[in-house]
């Protein structure tokens, strides 16, 4: 009977399939042997693995050109990066080389922006969409981007109160402005209608009294956004239709609106068994706003998507090695890796994110169901089968097996780094792993480096206070 974890993963999902191969019996990651990288720096280890972002950004720039031309569709498209699901500099200069436009959130994503600019990696020409709550400094901010000629700066107001406070800051410019609709979220959240955006039957009247005929207004844009992203399912297309219908109603009495905004983006693969009809559903945003304007006579917009975590999130990876295995009782084992969960991948422990969990090595050997904790004192530093709804199968080893087990949790290139807060204090003062970075060089050879060591005592005293 076969009963090795090969046999467990090839009798019950299509392996290898992309990304994800095995060598020598060891895993391979984005054709990257896992195995040459732990003998080289050791474990933990965070992995960016950069050619990935630019493979994501061609994919969907590619999808929608042939569906826009398939389509007759006569408005362009236009992908924007956003910041905040990976700010560093090497991924966002990774995603420029490939024509993005930017999508900022906060007022020091504007900096950000300053510094690209200072570097040469941008030109002022770029698409800039401002989202998000609109501080002072925010605000002014903005206008100073504009001021150094950024013309395709885009304001998009989150409340019908950040349109007076822009334009005292603006002088005699004329602005460039969206509207972001409030749309009602998924049954299960905790609340029914986002708080970010405008009320939706409140839009056209602000259209109306504050913004129509006002010559220093330009509008732009019309946004909306899902938590839950792009989905084919009933919610999502009851509130695209909406904005749709919005757009539509507006744009009649709006020469300068010529862009309609997606907001979320497409979901990435967090489990071997993933399923998602990218072509399907771009076709399906593509042919109902098309046929929307038909029926209206009204042009085609420019369609906007902001990807962020599909740009970045399947380029990541956090490898650990396993220092022990505890058996607690009769059917509870725990593997416990050599850091901590809570800090390294903390979408996983604060909203039960999936992602995918493979060993890199041991996978002839026996399979079990176990749990995985951490090095940590929390009793909540852990994962497993019931907070995830699915079974947590890892290989069989011997506590005094020569070669350790070492497993990985892949794609967590997204927001990981910014919400357990990179380089800062982590829970139990347990250092933030090394971080590697591997890109490809003129020849097609891989090069891969250290961005940065693992964190030490001395940098988290020195945040602390001590002396």
């Amino acid at each position: 009977m076969k009963n090795s974890y090969f046999d467990l993963i090839n009798d019950n999902f299509y392996f290898p399939q992309e990304g994800f191969n095995l060598q020598d019996k060891h895993l391979i990651f984005n054709d990257i042997s896992i195995k040459y990288l732990i003998k080289k720096y050791g474990t933990p280890f965070r992995l960016t693995y950069l050619p990935k972002v630019g493979s994501q950004i061609k994919k969907i720039k590619n999808l929608f050109a042939e569906t826009i031309k398939k389509n007759n569709y006569q408005g362009n498209y236009k992908f924007c990066y956003c910041t905040k699901s990976n700010h560093f500099y090497n991924v966002i200069t990774q995603a420029l080389k490939h024509n993005v436009n930017i999508e900022t959130s906060s007022s020091f994503d504007i900096d950000l922006i300053i510094n690209l600019l200072k570097n040469k990696k941008i030109k002022k020409d770029i698409i800039i969409v401002h989202n998000g709550y609109k501080t002072d400094n925010y605000l002014d901010k903005i206008v100073k981007l504009q001021n150094l000629g950024f013309e395709n700066s885009i304001t998009v107001l989150d409340s019908r109160k950040e349109l007076d406070r822009l334009l005292k800051r603006s002088g005699n410019r004329r602005v460039k402005i969206g509207l972001r609709m409030a749309v009602n979220e998924a049954p299960q959240e905790a609340y029914y209608t986002s708080r970010l955006g405008i009320k939706q039957n409140s839009i056209f009247d602000f259209f109306q009294n504050d913004i129509k005929d006002k010559n220093n207004i330009e509008l732009k844009m019309l946004h909306f956004f899902l938590s839950s992203g792009i989905k084919d399912n009933m919610h999502y297309w009851c509130e695209f239709q909406k904005a749709l219908n919005l757009y539509v109603k507006i744009k009649k009495e709006s020469p300068d609106l010529d862009a309609f905004n997606l907001g979320g983006g497409f979901p990435i693969r967090n489990g071997l068994n993933f399923k998602y009809d990218y072509e399907y559903i771009t076709n399906e945003i593509v042919t109902n706003i098309k046929n929307a304007c038909t029926e209206n006579s009204i042009p085609d917009p420019d369609i906007y998507t902001e990807f962020g975590k599909y740009t970045v999130g399947e380029s990541g990876a956090i490898i650990f090695k396993v220092l022990e295995q505890k058996l607690q009782n009769e059917s509870e084992k725990w593997y416990i890796i050599d850091n901590s969960l809570m800090n390294t991948i903390p979408d996983a422990w604060s909203i039960h994110e999936k992602f995918i969990l493979l060993p890199v090595n041991k996978w002839e050997n026996d399979y079990e169901r176990v749990n995985i904790g951490s090095i940590s004192c929390d009793g909540s530093d852990y994962y497993n089968s019931e907070d995830l709804n699915q079974e947590i199968l890892l290989p069989k080893f011997d506590n005094a097996d020569k070669e350790p087990l070492y497993l990985g949790f892949f794609h967590t290139g997204a927001y990981q780094d910014a919400i357990s807060g990179y380089g800062g204090i982590k829970h139990c003062l347990i250092p933030s792993p090394k971080h590697i970075m591997i890109d490809i060089d003129e020849n097609g050879n891989f090069i891969d480096y250290i961005y940065r060591e693992e964190q030490t005592a001395e940098e988290m005293f020195k945040i602390l206070g001590y002396k």
